[in-house]
């Protein structure tokens, strides 16, 4: 199947969540959280992430994950994760419980498209101190993709569709090929990995990959006049005026700090969050605005007459 036409597919069958110019989001992805050992790639940022999402949290923004959030290729076990990162997951079940906090799976954690595996492994956890199973999850639901779907005053806004997808529907080998992939990664590269050495067929460590990813997800754009936010190539991406709307929230595994985007208040926002040291050497943790912010009222309206996009990160 046509790689372009696979995303169109999802786009088409995904959930839409209604937003206006009060809502507050905030979207993250490819924290690869793992089991706590050398190969953790979140291990060292998770301080950060915590500290960004208390400040989300009593601000009333809606968390939105889109894809690779749990690094379920070199672990077999999902309860290993939430156990070495349960501070994460007792934060995220308090966006859960007030019913603003939604999974996109990625390649990655593809096994969560599976609702028998969601209900098994996410719904809650066996917790080996009380030896009894915790709530975490109850009947939530994976997405694939999801359409944020913005009402306006606006009257003149003709488009007004935010697509949420991971991107790996755009890379053969980490879409129709996943289980080798995962086999490879699972077998090979994690041992290799825990000795320091990295994978270099990666697409969030291969350059080339990086590019040759952003540039697929950027034909989707132009093909079908849409709004793409998307991960997967750990690359942030927000579009300067004439360029194709495609955006892309980097990862929260950047060495020392985390990326994302936010859709607040009827603007959208390229951050990071990273450690800083104030004049007294004290560490803290900060955030600051890599790009924009840009209403998304002259988002839609924009003429969709696109110039040739550069791939530079913004980081």
């Amino acid at each position: 199947m046509n790689l372009l036409k696979r995303l169109s597919q999802v786009f088409e069958s995904a959930v839409r969540l209604p937003f206006d110019d009060s809502s507050r989001i905030i979207l993250m992805s490819d924290c690869h959280r793992g089991d706590g050992s050398r190969a953790d790639d979140f291990l060292h940022n998770e301080k950060i992430f915590i500290s960004a999402l208390n400040y989300y949290y009593p601000k009333g923004f809606t968390y939105i994950e889109i894809g690779d959030g749990d690094e379920l290729w070199e672990n077999k076990n999902l309860s290993d994760i939430i156990i070495a990162h349960q501070d994460t997951f007792m934060l995220l079940r308090k966006f859960y419980l007030d019913d603003r906090l939604y999974f996109i799976y990625g390649n990655h954690d593809m096994v969560k498209q599976s609702d028998k595996y969601v209900k098994s492994n996410m719904y809650s956890h066996f917790d080996k101190r009380e030896k009894k199973l915790i709530p975490l999850f109850e009947n939530i639901r994976i997405h694939e993709g999801l359409i944020l779907e913005y009402r306006s005053e606006n009257k003149s806004t003709n488009q007004k569709k935010i697509f949420l997808v991971h991107g790996h529907q755009v890379d053969f080998l980490n879409s129709s090929l996943w289980k080798l992939s995962r086999f490879l990664v699972r077998y090979f590269w994690r041992p290799l990995d825990l000795l320091g050495i990295d994978n270099p067929t990666s697409t969030a460590q291969n350059q080339e990959k990086k590019e040759r990813t952003g540039r697929k997800l950027t034909e989707w754009v132009i093909s079908t006049n849409n709004v793409l936010i998307a991960g997967h190539n750990h690359r942030p991406m927000f579009p300067d005026m004439g360029e194709p709307l495609y955006f892309n929230d980097g990862s929260c595994v950047h060495p020392m700090f985390i990326t994302g985007i936010e859709i607040d208040r009827g603007e959208i926002t390229l951050i990071k969050w990273g450690i800083k040291a104030n004049s007294k050497g004290i560490l803290y943790v900060s955030r600051d605005v890599i790009a924009g912010p840009r209403k998304l009222s002259e988002l839609f309206t924009t003429e969709r007459i696109f110039e040739s996009c550069s791939f530079k990160d913004p980081t």
